[in-house]
Order: C-alpha cells, then structure tokens, then sequence
C-alpha cells in the first residue's frame, strides 16, 4: 500500500521546504502499521529519538533517518539555498573532509500533529517515553479544534483567527506533500511492475529503455525496430518486449492501490 507519513517545516510563519521530509512507514512487520496512529506513533519516534540523541551530543543518533526523504531542491530562494549547502558538501568532499551530515537535532519549538485528543495523546506519550522537551498540539478535521495534551476539552480558535489559518496552512501542506510522495511511489511501483513481467527485462535494460522512450506508455507502442536501437536490447528481446504487450499481459501488482 505504500504507506508514507510527511513532516513539513515552518519557520518565522513560512515554509521551508528544504527541511521538509518524507517517511516509509515499516510497521512492526515491516508491511506498514495497522492504523493512522500507529504510523504517526513510529514516525514520531523515529524523529525525537534522533532529536535526543543529537542534543546529546551522538553524532550516529543524531544523523537523519535513512528512511527520512528529501524532495530535490525547487526553483526559488529555498532552492537556492539547499543547491548551496549541496555545492559546500561536494567541496568538502572533494577536500578530502567529511560532508557534513544532514541531521535531525534541530529542535522544533512545537509539532503539529493531524488527528484529535487520541492523537496528541499517542503523540505526548512518545515525547515522555523519548524524553524529548518539545510541545504537542494537534488540529482535528472538520471543527478544525486544536487540542493540547492533559486538556479534556479543545481550544477553539475564531475562524478568521491568523493563528488557526498558520495551522491549517501546516496541515494542508503536510497532506499535499504526503499525497504527492505516495502518488510518486505508487507510479513507481506500477512502472516497475509493468516491466519487471517481461522475461529477460533486468534493471538496467529497463533504465535504458525508460530513457530512450520516457515512459512505460511510449515503450508498449514501440516497434521492434524501435526497441532494437536501444542500447543492450536485441532483436530477441525487442520481439519479447513487443508480444508481451501486445499479448494484453499484465502483473497483478501494477493495480493502482490506495
């Protein structure tokens, strides 16, 4: 199912998108968690047990996940300065220095999690257990109530209040940020699918054809002759990637899934 989670950063009431990050959720069998604050709970761990161990000063803990993904850096000043910060890794590298790691012991000053009092409770209960000093709130759907952690009852903001739309700012862009990475996995996914059920396809032969043609859409209408120009693929081959095709075949795992 590719489950995913996001964290989006705002800084000063602004996006900083080259903080931002994306988390495969593994699950307690490596097959994703049973429910939404099962996930949240993981990630959340991932992330303060790194923030912990930073502060105190382990440089192995500190370092950022290696599930955490970042986006390639976009047009604009924050582009910018992430492509800068790349440039600097490759001259210390080329230096013969270490490039420093990217890390998660940058203390936020509050996380806002999506979800109610079940939520915000599960999230506080993580921040104990990791000894994290960080703050909880969380911003439930449709009330759009701000819960806090030990309250029995939520904050009500005023809808035009500038603090409930800096909120509901950070909770769209987490939604979209996550919704677009799980959209990228699955097209992923279903490409890679697509060819693997081709005999005799391997990794780098399907890497080559992706980059002569573009897509999986332009290789199934693709001639012989077209595939044969492609480096490393034979006129044996290039009639196999054509019957397949053409033949309707399919790989049950390149059903979009939800």
């Amino acid at each position: 199912t590719h489950q995913v989670a996001s964290m989006v950063v705002f800084e000063d009431g602004l996006a900083k998108k080259p903080d931002y990050r994306h988390f495969n959720v593994r699950g307690p069998e490596g097959e994703g968690a049973p429910d939404d604050t099962a996930a949240m709970d993981e990630v959340l761990r991932r992330r303060l047990t790194r923030l912990v161990a930073g502060a105190a000063g382990d440089d192995a803990g500190g370092a950022e996940d290696a599930d955490a993904q970042a986006d390639p850096p976009a047009a604009g000043a924050e582009g910018v300065a992430a492509a800068e910060d790349l440039a600097d890794a490759a001259g210390r590298e080329a230096a013969g220095e270490p490039a420093k790691a990217r890390r998660f012991a940058y203390r936020p000053d509050l996380i806002l999690v999506d979800g109610g009092l079940a939520q915000v409770n599960a999230a506080q209960r993580v921040v104990e257990e990791t000894g994290a000093d960080v703050r909880i709130a969380g911003l439930a759907k449709r009330l759009e109530e701000v819960w806090v952690p030990g309250e029995e009852f939520p904050v009500i903001l005023p809808r035009t209040s500038p603090a409930l739309r800096l909120l509901q700012q950070l909770r769209d862009e987490s939604h979209r940020f996550a919704i677009a990475f799980h959209r990228r996995k699955r097209s992923k996914a279903m490409t890679r699918s697509s060819l693997d059920a081709v005999a005799g396809l391997g990794p780098a032969k399907q890497k080559a054809l992706l980059a002569a043609f573009g897509s999986v859409a332009k290789i199934k209408r693709a001639t012989v002759e077209d595939l044969e120009s492609v480096r490393g693929i034979g006129p044996s081959l290039a009639r196999a990637i054509v019957e397949h095709f053409r033949s309707g075949a399919s790989d049950p795992g390149a059903r979009p899934v939800a």
